[in-house]
């Protein structure tokens, strides 16, 4: 039990100097021995974890996953309109925004055109992000704080908005006053896309 938990320990080390340098150098110029370097090892050590930088490429798409999360709380404590505004707060906040380096996430995506598994891995971590929101939604749906017809389709919108805003806000500096006002527009037209019940 505590070896493996030793080796989870070791292995999320090496993804996020995997990230460090990644953030630094750019995905395409990082490579196992400068991994090794960043951690101050062996590269023998990081091939011990991982056999491949696809293998890291596949460990960093769960770094990003889990960072995502991060942002989510299932356990909310209040009610489900607490949680469902909470949560596009969050979606819309620059905390969600500075989780993952815009070169990073962009330049791993990328591969997913030249990768069927990375691919899989990446659709995976968008499907759960949007199953996430959707029971969010849900949620609101039965206790009638939101009037969508289709909590799914709903959810799948938002996150459309959510992923071309940021996209597009990546071409601005996010401190100016124009990317707040973008960003406060597209976070209205999310929470307009719910029909929230104010008299709830």
């Amino acid at each position: 039990m505590g070896r493996k938990s030793l080796k989870k320990e070791r292995q999320k080390e090496i993804i996020e100097a995997f990230y460090n340098v990644a953030k630094k150098e750019g995905l395409e110029n990082t490579s196992v021995a400068k991994v090794a370097k960043e951690l101050d090892v062996n590269n023998s050590l990081i091939l011990h974890y991982f056999n491949s930088k696809d293998e890291l490429i596949f460990g960093l798409i769960n770094y990003i996953l889990d960072n995502y999360k991060s942002l989510y709380n299932p356990n909310h404590s209040g009610d489900s309109r607490t949680k469902l505004i909470s949560t596009i707060n969050n979606l819309f906040s620059r905390e969600w925004n500075s989780l993952i380096d815009d070169g990073v996430f962009y330049s791993s995506f990328a591969l997913v055109f030249r990768n069927k598994a990375i691919q899989e891995a990446y659709k995976n971590m968008h499907q759960s992000l949007r199953n996430y929101l959707t029971e969010v939604i849900k949620e609101a749906q039965t206790d009638n704080v939101v009037e969508v017809e289709n909590a799914k389709e709903t959810a799948e919108l938002i996150f459309i908005l959510v992923e071309g805003s940021y996209y597009y806000l990546s071409l601005y500096d996010a401190s100016t006053p124009v990317y707040e006002e973008k960003i406060k527009r597209y976070k209205k037209a999310a929470l307009e896309m719910l029909k929230i019940n104010e008299k709830v």
